[in-house]
């Protein structure tokens, strides 16, 4: 998030950068005293803000990719942090949700243990739509929010990445000696 927030081409005023860093900081900090002090709210509280401050890193994050004029290997690596920071804000808003209904998240009731480790591998096969079917969510609320993480996953990687992918052009330098051969053979 920092590093988005320093390369930000709209945040190029330098009292924006420190307030909206100081900002992150904070948040952290604040995160870390509620896992460890808040009890299980605070816990679900750090989780929310935690999947808030992925999604604003997210977007900040697109808005500079898209904002290049030319595509980059580090545009499309852009996008793919992107990708996966998505995958890491849905399995911080499923342990919040686990940690504000009893419990329970993942069917049937009480067959899993609800952890981060759990948690990161639903959201990521849930967001890849591989869905190896030994997690599913119990209740219709986490059913809802992993259709709409499979439709981000899918529409993420149809739109952005795709179209990065046929944009991108390596330069001359960046092709290596078989363009070089390719070149000289023409």
């Amino acid at each position: 998030m920092l590093l988005t927030v320093r390369n930000s081409a709209w945040l190029r005023r330098r009292t924006v950068r420190v307030a909206l860093s100081a900002g992150v900081i904070v948040s952290v900090l604040m995160i870390v005293v509620g896992v460890h002090e808040g009890g299980q709210d605070g816990r679900a509280t750090a989780a929310l803000w935690t999947s808030a401050l992925l999604l604003l890193t997210v977007v900040l994050l697109i808005r500079q990719v898209l904002a290049l004029p030319v595509v980059t290997a580090q545009s499309i690596y852009g996008a793919i942090s992107a990708y996966l920071i998505i995958g890491l804000m849905f399995a911080s808003c499923y342990s919040a949700m686990w940690l504000l209904s009893d419990r329970t998240f993942f069917a049937p009731p009480g067959s899993h243990h609800g952890n981060l480790s759990d948690f990161q591998y639903f959201s990521f096969t849930t967001l890849t739509t591989l869905g190896y079917g030994d997690f599913t969510a119990a209740a219709s609320g986490g059913r809802a929010v992993a259709m709409i993480e499979a439709m981000t996953g899918q529409v993420f990687l149809v739109t952005l990445v795709a179209k990065l992918v046929s944009a991108f052009r390596p330069t001359r330098a960046a092709a290596g000696p078989a363009s070089d051969q390719a070149a000289d053979d023409d």
